[in-house]
């Protein structure tokens, strides 16, 4: 018999067959006529157990990744032998933004009933959101023209808003973590714009790309670099949301699991544990206040983004 130093990773399948070789050979260098069909019976037995072992392993390496908080999954899926085997399925998110809009609706039509104190308190709520977001809108874009986007306006910062807040509840699932949502939304907003400034100004438009008072030889840099930054507002609008929440929830992830293997290794760890217990009840706070930010932000950008196309500056 002999020692193996080699440090291998047994969950790889190339190892496993050399350790049944050896498990196979060992045991018939002894006796190779009467124990042989035992081998053969131990090989089996071992490659389901490494088998097992490797995907024990893989199981626990999912449980302790801080991004498997963010996978989208299927709950249902349907297949339709046309259009080239169509896949059709729904998922987690599909799931939590159909939450998310029963939520908007339902609190929509709170407002249209009196019934109880309850009711008024929400109403008297939504009224200073009303409230708020008309400022924005009437402050960002115009005072006078700019109220026909109020109602979009509106209802952006809400769907963010209770999306963000969703996200925040334990074993959820945080839609607005997802570049594919929030990138969808940036690239709809400054596409829109786009076209509000095309069907205005038509041609003069492209106009938005020259800064006023620039030199004449500094002309065509300064249009590429004023293009580029335009169309990096695809980008950077979606990827600020997605970024701030997909960081926060990652943080309390790790501060969670860390601080409670410290809590459960004893009476005076416990006590121990209290103080980033502390910390990650403070940090919850701080995500609660960047779902609202984070939602008051995108809608400031994007009226922003719409009064540039209106009014060219």
């Amino acid at each position: 018999m002999f020692i193996l130093k080699t440090k291998l990773d047994i969950s790889k399948k190339p190892f496993i067959k050399f350790m049944q070789d050896i498990y196979v050979w060992d045991y018939l260098i002894s006796s190779p006529v009467k124990k042989a069909p035992k081998a053969l019976e131990g090989y089996q037995d071992f490659s389901g157990t490494a088998e097992a072992t490797s995907t024990t392993s893989t199981s626990i390496t999912n449980q302790q990744n801080p991004l498997s908080q963010f996978e989208i999954r299927d709950l249902l899926i349907l297949n339709i032998p046309l259009l080239n085997n169509l896949h059709l399925s729904i998922t987690n998110i599909t799931e939590y933004l159909t939450i998310s809009f029963l939520i908007i609706t339902m609190l929509h039509s709170m407002t249209q009933k009196n019934a109880n104190l309850y009711v008024k308190n929400w109403v008297l709520s939504k009224e200073c959101i009303q409230d708020t977001i008309f400022s924005i809108v009437t402050n960002q874009i115009n005072k006078t023209s700019g109220q026909i986007y109020f109602p979009f306006i509106l209802t952006l910062f809400m769907f963010i808003l209770i999306n963000n807040l969703i996200g925040m509840i334990p074993y959820s699932f945080s839609t607005t973590s997802h570049f594919i949502l929030t990138f969808s939304i940036s690239f709809t907003i400054v596409f829109g714009a786009t076209f509000l400034g095309l069907q205005k100004h038509k041609l003069v438009f492209f106009s938005l790309f020259v800064p006023a008072g620039c030199p004449l030889a500094l002309v065509p840099v300064l249009v590429l670099i004023e293009f580029i930054s335009y169309l990096a507002r695809n980008v950077s609008l979606g990827l600020r949301l997605a970024a701030n929440v997909l960081s926060g929830h990652m943080l309390l992830n790790i501060l969670s699991g860390f601080t409670f293997k410290i809590m459960t290794s004893g009476i005076v760890y416990f006590i121990v544990g209290l103080l980033p217990l502390s910390f990650i009840i403070a940090f919850s706070g701080l995500e609660l206040a960047i779902a609202f930010i984070q939602a008051q932000v995108f809608v400031v950008l994007t009226c922003g983004y719409i009064k540039d196309a209106l009014d060219l500056h």
